[in-house]
């Protein structure tokens, strides 16, 4: 009997996992994502509510009105991209938002659905619109390529099973949150280069690259920007170490991706 019930709740697992598994838009990864759009989203505008009513908005409305235009500009962008490649419905329920956080921490991230926040403290390295543009870029296309629901969907999965996954969503709900906030970053110093593994953050930088030169951006502004982020950093571990692409790997590969992104870039 114990035997029968292992063999049933593994065919239950393994067919969660086979209608679970979705393609990356750009680079055509297969990923496995368990968790529904519509739950996804539910827990993004809830959580995203709940952060502005607890960290003040920025007053410095030239920054506010800039971080706004490159946010919509991208947002076209990936918009254009997706009814070009027949992908529209990936962006069905998104409500795009941009908000300027006033935080000294160099930070950024992009929850589902378009909710997008930049930290003050990120534009001292950002320095102008183009090197804002790199990291909306970067943080739109980790929600574009639904990396956040790929990670959760892989940390549950590990926790619950597949089985005792959507259970664990609904009973659990501080834990929860607490895997939702530290998949995104929320309240992590230098979040922009925490959240996400090597090959989320490598995906998130070429689809980037692509999305600000649809934007209207300069995608030559990638390299430079992460070389003031490594210049204002005190060391960085081995890259076989690390979860995230070592500096100079990071810049040497966007560089490497640039004549793909110029094909899409328009002044």
């Amino acid at each position: 009997m114990i035997k029968v019930q292992i063999l049933i709740l593994s065919l239950i697992s393994l067919s969660l996992l086979i209608i679970s598994c979705s393609t990356v838009p750009i680079t055509g990864r297969s990923q496995l994502n368990m968790i529904s759009d519509s739950e996804m989203l539910a827990m993004s505008y809830q959580q995203y509510d709940q952060f502005l009513k607890e960290n003040p908005t920025s007053k410095d409305q030239p920054a506010v009105e800039m971080v706004q235009r490159v946010g919509v500009k991208i947002q076209h962008a990936v918009e254009k991209y997706m009814v070009d490649n027949f992908l529209s419905a990936h962006l069905q329920g998104y409500k795009w938002e941009f908000n300027l956080v006033e935080d000294s921490l160099v930070n950024a991230w992009a929850m589902p659905g378009g909710k997008v926040v930049i930290y003050t403290g990120i534009l001292p390295i950002t320095q102008d619109e183009t090197g804002l543009a790199v990291v909306m870029g970067h943080e739109i296309a980790h929600a574009i390529a639904e990396h956040g629901n790929e990670r959760m969907s892989q940390q549950l999965l590990q926790q619950a099973g597949a089985v005792g996954l959507m259970v664990a969503m609904k009973d659990e709900p501080v834990q929860t949150q607490a895997l939702w906030l530290g998949v995104y970053g929320v309240g992590t110093q230098l979040a922009i280069m925490l959240p996400y593994s090597r090959t989320h953050e490598s995906e998130a930088d070429r689809m980037g690259l692509i999305f600000m030169a649809m934007a209207g951006y300069d995608p030559n502004a990638a390299p430079e920007f992460w070389e003031r982020m490594a210049a204002g950093k005190d060391g960085e571990p081995p890259e076989f170490l690390s979860t995230h692409p070592s500096s100079e790997t990071r810049i040497n590969d966007l560089k490497s991706w640039i004549p793909e992104a110029m094909k899409y870039y328009k002044k």
